[in-house]
């Protein structure tokens, strides 16, 4: 189709070419003049290079731990991959709850001779027993100054909880406690505790707070050994505890299995997950209807004192 109209073209291809900037518009060097030699290299700040060298020695670690999960994942997914928890559990280094106590100060910090304190406040329509068992663990270690007492939006607390911590009368010098435990009966719907009353924000639920007070123990078990030992608390809370009947058929149905490797929940020494999880028996009342395994396991429980001495609490 022909054009309507032709334009003769005002310049040549060649004259444009050569007529067309490479840039908008050009600037002056403001940095230093043409022809005079670039400015010595200024020192580095020795703050600045340190600051670098420990960001590269933090990637290097994050890399390394990388490198070791990675290979546990492929050891774990590979179907026919020889590798058996169970095995890592027993050649773990446990530290035995009957040893000499942890530094409080070095895991709470020192407060220069001011006592720590733990205050609690639970529910007695529903004690949380996994505590009541470690503030029992807690003073075969340390010197503990242990109170109780009643908050106004709690009517009535029977008398056994009143006396939950046995009968204070006893009295010795604060300064000679090594840690204040506080537990308050109170209207909450779920256990809270605070170990800095200001500045810390309260840390709820009964498996959090028992995970605190444990590792007041200062234990220390491999990456296998506390991750299943956690696992075993949040099944015992949120299944066992919190579940349906059908989920709480699964966790024990876990547990018999478990408990038929090993004397314990997680190896051949008592943790966390037992208190927690034998405590969420008793809370829901299957400790009747559980299989042999466990039904041996919360024998073994018992025969300690600070499972029998809480158990008083129950008749």
């Amino acid at each position: 189709m022909p054009a309507m109209y032709k334009v003769r073209p005002l310049h040549s291809a060649a004259v444009l070419a050569e007529h067309l900037p490479s840039c908008m518009y050009p600037l002056p060097n403001l940095h230093r003049a043409p022809g005079t030699a670039a400015p010595p290299q200024e020192e580095v700040d020795p703050s600045l290079q340190a600051l670098e060298s420990r960001q590269e020695e933090i990637l290097k670690r994050l890399y390394e731990l990388k490198s070791a999960v990675d290979g546990l994942s492929k050891m774990i997914q590979t179907p026919d991959a020889d590798f058996d928890v169970t095995n890592i559990i027993q050649t773990d280094e446990f530290s035995p709850l009957s040893t000499n106590g942890a530094d409080l100060d070095l895991m709470l910090g020192k407060d220069y001779g001011a006592l720590k304190d733990v205050v609690i406040n639970a529910n007695p329509s529903l004690p949380p027993l996994s505590l009541l068992v470690i503030h029992s663990l807690l003073c075969e270690r340390y010197k503990i100054l242990s109170a109780v007492h009643t908050h106004s939006s709690v009517k009535s607390v029977p008398e056994n909880l009143l006396k939950c911590f046995g009968e204070q009368t006893k009295k010795q010098p604060r300064h000679e406690y090594q840690l204040g435990f506080t537990l308050i009966w109170k209207d909450v719907p779920k256990p809270q505790m605070k170990f800095s009353i200001q500045t810390m924000c309260p840390i709820e639920g009964e498996g959090n707070i028992a995970r605190f007070l444990f590792s007041l123990f200062g234990q220390k078990y491999n990456a296998v050994t506390s991750t299943l030992i956690d696992s075993w608390v949040d099944t015992a809370i949120f299944q066992l505890k919190e579940g349906s009947s059908k989920e709480r058929g699964a966790v024990l149905r876990s547990m018999n299995a478990a408990l038929g490797k090993s004397p314990w929940l997680v190896g051949n020494e008592l943790t966390l997950a037992d208190v927690v999880a034998w405590s969420a028996l008793q809370q829901t009342g299957t400790a009747s209807s559980a299989p042999a395994n466990v039904q041996k396991w919360i024998k073994s429980c018992e025969n300690l004192a600070p499972f029998s001495s809480v158990m008083k609490l129950l008749e």
